[in-house]
């Protein structure tokens, strides 16, 4: 892990206001070195194998209205195979490489940002992508009919100079800390087939796979785009997605060599399957994703903070970490990874569990009513996790209801903020810049939370955390901590652990890779002629 991430982010943009020399080398002669160093990756030795279907599957599919929202696996498989961004992080930090900007300069109030472009890339249809192909992703990602995440930053992007094609000067409301956080999470998207893309009748991107037919609750399929940018690449001739929501038929796809890739097994499962020969896992480094419960403050007893902080102790976090994720994570109070600059290993104990507080919070409220308690099913995560805090909160006095729904209906109501109770999911982003959580995700933005939580202490943290350009500096970890204290005294959200996301896949699939966001990479993937 880096330890610190944004200092090494400065020492790039350094070198990118000095002439962008070495950051060019990596996005255009280094074309090898930037795809398998700017992403996670299996990292097998062997000669790479031209040919083949790769075949996958997925728990969850696609759904297009969501495109921009990062909250199904169907979403993440089709941005990784068929779409770019402007920079990748590497996996386990957060320091930007090239790839559709090969170079950028950031003035020096931090008020705007200068990048050059690839001259090379096509989109699917043949069109060239240019400066103004930037403008519009990122103008539309910040389009509040598409819901996503990061879209204040987006929206925090006031300015475009698109002049030169191959050059764009963005122009800022005020400096934003985390505005590589958004070039490597905007997908490019084509202005033309804007309208399809969200129906779900065609979907143009400029990445290594074509899109060439979807089955809603059935099947992706791709092809390999042969005037990808990257020389050779990618080496695999097709890729089949089958979804498949049912985790143990999942499980046996994977086993019987009908899919090369799994996503959507539970840890227990992963273990048990690459036990064996011809099987491997991945374990996805740099995209941490975390386990938490969350609270309408606006529904009864969970407007009253004693209710909420009595959950945070009665949690048993230990063993959720040590029978649900197998050991694959570690207890959290703060969404933070260790890694992160608002890391604060004192903060993030301060509710271990505490059986006799707990119910002493309880009694002090008085008799409580059952309390709805949302989540998604099938899930093999948060389907045992939910049965533990169940069981937990019933020791303490707290009795809930459990109500699985579907993935859509829960998106639905993590979006519109409609959870009537206490709800289980797990998050993404603060793998990222710090920053990027409080005004961007779901769950925690400041402005607008699926809690609706409101506090003009928390917004003004938030704010504060994110209008500071260097995002490791002493300045920003003291904003962080602001931040943290707030999380931890309002607990609109309990924290439960960090769950490090795991794949499993048949070793004759090789060079394997993944983004930050849990987005499949098969751009250097290929097969070797062995089954298990």
């Amino acid at each position: 892990m880096t330890a610190n991430p944004s200092l090494s982010r400065r020492r790039l943009l350094q070198t990118a206001a000095g002439g962008g020399a070495a950051l060019a080398v990596l996005g255009a002669a280094g074309c090898r070195s930037a795809v398998s160093r700017a992403a996670g990756s299996t990292g097998e030795a062997g000669r790479p194998v031209r040919g083949g279907t790769i075949n996958a599957g997925i728990t969850t599919d696609l759904i297009p209205g969501n495109f921009f929202t990062n909250t199904t696996e169907g979403i993440t498989v089709l941005i990784g195979l068929a779409f770019d961004t402007l920079i990748r992080y590497r996996a386990d930090s957060i320091t930007p490489t090239p790839w559709l900007a090969t170079s950028w300069q950031l003035a020096d109030d931090g008020r705007s940002l200068t990048l050059d472009l690839r001259d090379d890339v096509r989109f699917h249809s043949g069109r060239p992508f240019t400066a103004k192909d930037v403008e519009f992703s990122i103008r539309t990602y910040a389009d509040p009919l598409w819901t996503a995440q990061l879209k204040s930053t987006a929206a925090a992007v006031t300015s475009f100079d698109t002049t030169d094609p191959y050059r764009i000067v963005l122009g800022f409301a005020h400096p934003l800390g985390n505005i590589f956080d958004l070039l490597d999470t905007v997908p490019i998207v084509d202005s033309e087939t804007l309208g399809d893309l969200r129906n779900g009748s065609r979907f143009i991107g400029t990445g290594p796979f074509r899109v060439t037919g979807w089955t809603p609750n059935s099947r992706l399929s791709f092809e390999r785009n042969p005037d990808y940018w990257v020389p050779e690449r990618p080496y695999a001739d097709a890729v089949e997605v089958t979804v498949i929501p049912d985790a143990k038929a999942l499980l046996s796809a994977l086993r019987s060599g009908q899919i090369d890739f799994a996503e959507g097994l539970s840890y227990l499962d992963t273990a048990t399957v690459t036990s064996r020969s011809g099987f491997a896992d991945l374990q996805l480094t740099g995209a941490e994703k975390q386990l938490y419960v969350g609270s309408n403050v606006r529904a009864k007893p969970l407007d009253d903070p004693r209710v909420r902080q009595a959950i945070a102790y009665a949690l048993d976090r230990d063993r959720i970490v040590a029978e649900v994720l197998r050991g694959v994570g570690y207890p959290i109070n703060l969404p933070w990874p260790r890694y992160s600059p608002a890391f604060d290993a004192a903060r993030n104990s301060t509710y271990t569990r505490d059986l006799a507080r707990a119910k002493e919070l309880v009694a002090q409220v008085g008799t409580l009513p059952t309390i709805p308690f949302t989540y998604t099913s099938p899930q093999p995560l948060l389907d045992p996790t939910a049965a533990i805090i169940q069981a937990d909160l019933a020791e303490v006095g707290i009795a809930v209801e459990l109500q699985p729904i579907d993935n859509s209906q829960f998106a639905k109501q993590l979006i519109g903020a409609k959870f009537p109770g206490l709800w289980l999911a797990i998050h993404s982003w603060a793998q990222y810049t710090p920053s990027t959580l409080t005004v961007s995700a779901y769950p925690f933005n400041a402005h607008k939370n699926a809690s609706q939580f409101t506090s003009e202490r928390y917004i003004a943290a938030a704010d504060a955390a994110w209008s500071i350009p260097d995002g490791d500096s002493p300045q920003a970890r003291q904003a962080y901590a602001k931040v943290s204290d707030n999380l931890l005294d309002s607990l609109f959200l309990s924290e439960i652990a960090i769950a490090l996301p795991q794949w499993a896949r048949s070793t004759r699939l090789q060079g394997t890779g993944w983004t930050k966001r849990s987005e499949v990479l098969l751009t250097d993937a290929w097969l070797t002629g062995d089954r298990p």
